[in-house]
């Protein structure tokens, strides 16, 4: 899970990526770029970071035996943003499904069929099928976001 901040405290989490986007209606924005594991232990962390957020992208592992855990991260997420009077299918969001290379070692994958019907169908989230590894997607994922973020903020200032 990548949150974005644009706002809010400056804790670090796991690994933070700040940097200058320009301004919109005379505002400077400021993007806070954090991920966060999406393991149960770390949902005291994922549940602070969320506070505050402005967009979110939520990377999803293509391996066949992390689907149940993809479920369960996606649906923390969301839980974890309802406590902030957020709701996931109102705030920008793009979903990442990523380690897609590994179907060519072999490795079981889950089809992107799959990943959409399970995770997506709902939400109709932009997607991006992706490897961080090779970089394949990553750079899409992060423009995207931050496009639909930026829009957001300008509506909201309207």
């Amino acid at each position: 899970m990548v949150a974005i901040k644009t706002h809010g405290d400056r804790t670090l989490f796991f690994d933070f990526l700040p940097f200058d986007i320009g301004q919109i209606k005379g505002y400077n924005v400021r993007l806070q770029i954090y991920t966060v594991p999406g393991q149960v232990k770390y949902d005291a962390t994922r549940r602070l970071v969320l506070r505050g957020v402005d967009g979110l992208v939520f990377v999803a592992d293509s391996m066949q035996l992390r689907w149940e855990k993809n479920l369960l991260s996606l649906k923390n997420a969301e839980d974890n943003l309802k406590l902030y009077k957020k709701d996931i299918r109102r705030i920008p969001l793009v979903l990442q499904y990523n380690k897609r290379d590994l179907g060519e070692q072999g490795i079981p994958i889950l089809t992107i069929d799959e990943l959409q019907k399970d995770l997506n169908a709902e939400l109709e989230a932009p997607f991006f099928a992706a490897s961080a590894l090779i970089g394949e997607n990553v750079v899409e994922t992060l423009k995207k976001i931050i496009s639909l973020t930026m829009a957001s903020l300008a509506k909201e200032l309207e």
